[in-house]
């Protein structure tokens, strides 16, 4: 059974270092990647960070019910294609969607049993210095940014796990224990348990 890891943080916590290490080093996950109508930053890749797409084709996508959640952020949609949860499970792998709070809501809603983790910076002050240390905004976005860090932090307590990010190396750790944590819940490998429980005669 697939399990889906949802995973949210306001810009500049470390998700998306964190997210690429948790990919690079646990086995038998698929990353979902996002829909956007943002244009690419820096290295950006097509079909690596995200698919770009244009916003008239994104409202073609909603309006055919493409989507599992979407959302509009800072005026750009994002979404997550319907189609990444069917190729997972056809896979046999577990889902990571790296997604804001706005689409984390749609997807619980969705996916009940979906794993939810918020990544959360040490202070405003360290958050602001990350922000300011990527450069890649202007002032007066990353001072939006940081407000709308405020909103998304408020909705921490809807999450299942709440990773502080003080340390990269510890964060790493953390987040991997979780996946792996997860992934022996007995409500999700029962189908396991079953055949075992049955060569005792129970």
């Amino acid at each position: 059974m697939t399990t889906v890891f949802i995973i949210s943080a306001p810009s500049g916590s470390g998700k998306s270092t964190l997210v690429s290490r948790l990919m690079a080093n646990v086995p038998g996950l698929m990353f979902s990647i996002s829909y956007t109508t943002r244009k690419p930053r820096g290295v950006e890749i097509e079909g690596h960070n995200y698919h770009f797409v244009s916003r008239e084709e994104f409202e073609r996508m909603i309006a055919r019910g493409e989507f599992l959640e979407w959302a509009e952020v800072f005026g750009n949609y994002y979404g997550t294609h319907r189609g990444i949860l069917e190729e997972a499970q056809t896979q046999g792998k577990d889902l990571v969607l790296d997604i804001d709070v706005q689409g984390a809501r749609q997807l619980q809603c969705r996916i009940p049993g979906a794993v939810t983790v918020f990544i959360l910076a040490p202070s405003r002050q360290i958050l602001e210095q990350r922000l300011r240390a990527r450069g890649e905004d202007r002032a007066e976005v990353i001072e939006r940014r940081l407000h709308e860090a405020a909103e998304e932090i408020s909705n921490y307590e809807a999450y299942d796990y709440v990773l502080i990010n003080r340390d990269l190396a510890e964060s790493d750790g953390r987040l991997a224990a979780i996946v792996q944590a997860e992934r022996v819940r007995r409500t999700r490998i029962e189908d396991q348990i079953r055949p075992i429980l049955e060569t005792f005669d129970i």
